[in-house]
């Protein structure tokens, strides 16, 4: 899994069919200290996250499982919103 920050979302009116229905944010990864690392990324959302929450990703086929429909598209999706970090 992944730490990330949510720094805003994505509007697609024209896309994959399995992106049908799915929320789109995007997502800065982020490491303990919160500190950005790597690249922004676009995460399909499953816990009703927002813009400056602190989240967990899962990617891969992992991330697409997720999902009961058809996701051939999704490669990562956030799956928990983080209350504290604790170190």
């Amino acid at each position: 899994m992944l730490m990330a920050k949510v720094v805003g979302s994505v509007v697609s009116t024209q896309k994959d069919l399995s992106l049908v229905g799915k929320k789109l944010m995007i997502i800065q990864p982020i490491n303990a200290e919160k500190q950005e690392i790597r690249f922004q990324q676009v995460a399909a959302d499953t816990v009703g996250a927002g813009v400056g929450d602190y989240v967990l990703l899962t990617s891969g086929s992992a991330a697409r499982h997720l999902f009961k429909g058809p996701s051939e598209a999704v490669d990562y999706a956030i799956v928990g919103i983080i209350d504290t970090f604790d170190k």
